[in-house]
């Protein structure tokens, strides 16, 4: 049932609604029929959980045994390894930014990317990301400047994998494969 609007305040506000959803349509359209599409319709604070449950029931699925962590230092215990989760979906950049890595209690970071119809994966040891930051590309110093080393983020562009990363995944198979090598150590 479609209300009529007839206060002409609202009106005007629905005039410059119209206006600018042309500048938003193409965020729309991309991710139309994607059966990722509803995660974008999630509140921030929710995303991140729903990458961890995507990342947990992938993980058993594959037969690997996935419980909570015991504090909030990683998100996960993967077959008893302390794995940290970070999500993300593709920005208008054509990349994934996973954001809040940490220098924490974990052995690795399972680091998922959903794309309207694809998604990727890459699983690095926290090693490689805390030593990487800022020398390694696209791993950067999320906050203090350029001498801030405590928190990192990641940017991937698919297309565009620096050989750093290569050999730590980049499609769900190729991370799966390194997530074994890790959680059989």
């Amino acid at each position: 049932m479609t209300r009529e609007i007839t206060d002409p305040e609202v009106q005007l506000l629905v005039a410059i609604s119209g206006t600018l959803r042309a500048d938003y349509a193409d965020d729309d359209l991309a991710w139309a029929g994607s059966p990722f599409a509803w995660i974008k319709t999630r509140p921030s604070r929710q995303v991140g959980a729903i990458g961890e449950k995507l990342v947990a029931g992938w993980c058993a699925a594959k037969d690997l045994d996935v419980n909570r962590s015991p504090d909030s230092d990683c998100d996960r215990l993967i077959d008893g390894h302390r794995a940290e989760i970070k999500f993300s979906t593709l920005w208008k950049n054509g990349g994934y930014k996973f954001q809040q890595l940490r220098d924490q209690n974990y052995a690795f970071a399972v680091c998922l990317g959903v794309s309207p119809f694809d998604a990727h994966a890459w699983v690095v040891p926290k090693s490689v990301i805390m030593d990487g930051v800022g020398t390694l590309a696209g791993l950067k110093s999320q906050h203090g400047g350029a001498a801030g080393k405590d928190t990192a983020w990641l940017h991937v562009v698919p297309g565009e994998v620096p050989d750093w990363l290569r050999s730590y995944g980049g499609t769900l198979a190729d991370a799966f494969r390194v997530l074994k090598k890790l959680v059989s150590r």
